[in-house]
């Protein structure tokens, strides 16, 4: 792809995955990892967060529409991924708390929190990722009237911010749907991970169907996690 060369780019540290996307995501892009319950989208978030802040000492934040903090920490430190080893880069941020202590407030006022905490994090800490854990929640959270529109301003909003940005998209299981409101076009890149029943083992696998400045297969490739991901190509 012309210019593909010059675009920095931002590893996943999935091993075997970077090697397929010309390094890696491009910097400042918008991705969805999407795919049904169970497929491990916000571990995958957590993952690429936490090695680049282990690795390379960039800032991210992580922030949780439903699962409590700690308990997010609990669950990533049982796949090896220790908070203490990145809590000076990253930034957990539970709105997920805030939503419940906000439940006599309106649909506007919440979105303008969630904004306010996420200039404040941006302006204060520098980070140079941000996940949201999920976009449907996130979606009902704010109550779009339009969604194709609304839609729209948010991801404007997030472009803006000049940041990485991870929106963990609930879907069907083993279905590659997105909403009428935009997501799959409004995005960057699309990462989709699906389960399939093999014999008696029900599999993981991870494709790449979409990623702007980027040359790369859309083949389902098995995904394994063993202390990192890794991808496992025939």
């Amino acid at each position: 792809m012309s210019g593909s060369k010059d675009v920095e780019r931002i590893k996943t540290y999935v091993k075997g995955l970077d090697e397929s996307l010309q390094g890696g995501i491009p910097a400042n892009s918008i991705v969805l990892l999407a795919g049904s319950p169970g497929t491990m989208k916000s571990s995958l978030g957590f993952y690429i967060l936490y090695h680049n802040a282990l690795e390379k000492g960039k800032r991210g934040v992580y922030i949780s529409l439903e699962e409590s903090r700690d308990s997010l920490i609990k669950n990533m430190a049982g796949l090896g991924m220790d908070w203490e080893n990145v809590s000076k880069k990253m930034s957990i941020l539970d709105l997920g708390l805030i939503r419940s202590r906000m439940k006599e407030l309106d649909k506007t006022a919440w979105t303008e929190v969630f904004k306010m905490y996420v200039k404040n994090l941006r302006k204060n800490l520098k980070n140079e990722f941000l996940v949201i854990d999920s976009l449907a929640v996130m979606e009902t959270m704010a109550d779009f009237k339009e969604p194709r529109k609304d839609l729209f301003m948010l991801y404007e909003w997030l472009r803006k911010l000049d940041v990485t940005v991870f929106l963990v998209h609930e879907m069907p299981i083993n279905e590659i749907f997105f909403t009428e409101a935009g997501e799959g076009f409004l995005s960057d890149g699309i990462v989709h991970m699906e389960l399939r029943r093999e014999n008696n083992a029900v599999n993981l696998f991870l494709s790449v169907l979409k990623l702007r400045k980027t040359h790369h297969a859309r083949d389902y490739f098995p995904l394994i996690y063993d202390g990192a991901f890794e991808i496992v190509k025939g």
